[in-house]
């Protein structure tokens, strides 16, 4: 089957659906789970060819400044914080390594002047991680404890791919990014993934219980479609990649 743009197979055990995503350097992927033949994911996506131009227009026709927000360290930048953009401060401090203070009104990171932007960056981003788990930890307690199920582990990373999973055991995985987007969307996702504990696809009884749980859930969802790529042009793993498009699943 011939589509109007290339195209990668890849076969994945653990995948619950066929899915459709295009990577930061504007290359499609077809995810084929075990329960699906390649011509029924081949199907899909030759009925989904709009869709993907789509997500491939947009990569192309992204204002190259707007693609990645690493820090100038200049005293001009800002970073989202719970939704809020911040401003990010570099305070010159006498100390053995940087540390960072996320504060109500500005992120300061401390550090000698000599210290080279990117350790900065880096203790950043570890000191984001570490919040995010604090609060990822704390919602995940909350909200099964309202479900009445129990989580095993958590893992905090910084996938392209999803926001978050979670296996049959209770290991869920999160984004840090969460941390950057407004609280009720962190929370969201945190109660999405507890939800697949006894649901572990995307069936009626399991948006059920997410409305249960969330009723005003869709629209911290339908901000996730429309503004979760832009979180990864804030301190990008890569700095000259430009944000994953969403993922369409069948």
């Amino acid at each position: 089957m011939q589509y109007p743009f290339p195209v990668v197979e890849r076969s994945h055990p653990s995948a619950r659906h066929i899915r459709i995503s295009v990577n930061a350097g504007g290359e499609v992927l077809l995810t084929i789970p075990r329960r699906a033949t390649k011509a029924e994911a081949r199907a899909f996506l030759a009925s989904r060819v709009e869709w993907v131009q789509a997500q491939l227009l947009k990569l192309r026709t992204q204002a190259p400044r707007a693609l990645s927000r690493a820090p100038t360290w200049d005293g001009s930048d800002v970073l989202p914080l719970r939704g809020i953009e911040m401003p990010l401060r570099w305070m010159p401090a006498s100390l053995a390594r940087p540390q960072v203070r996320l504060g109500e009104t500005a992120i300061e990171v401390f550090a000698t002047s000599g210290t080279r932007a990117e350790l900065l960056t880096r203790a950043l981003k570890l000191a984001l991680m570490r919040e995010a788990r604090i609060e990822a930890e704390d919602l995940l307690n909350h909200e099964a404890h309202r479900l009445g199920l129990q989580w095993r582990a958590l893992r905090i990373g910084d996938p392209r791919a999803q926001w978050g999973s979670c296996a049959r055991d209770g290991m869920v995985s999160l984004s840090w990014r969460l941390l950057l987007a407004p609280p009720e969307v962190f929370r969201y996702v945190v109660v999405h993934e507890l939800c697949h504990l006894p649901h572990p696809d995307h069936s009626p009884r399991f948006w059920a219980l997410v409305a249960q749980q969330m009723p005003d859930y869709l629209q911290h969802r339908d901000w996730l479609k429309r503004q979760g790529a832009g979180l990864h042009r804030w301190l990008p793993a890569r700095a000259a990649a430009p944000p994953t498009q969403p993922d369409l699943f069948a």
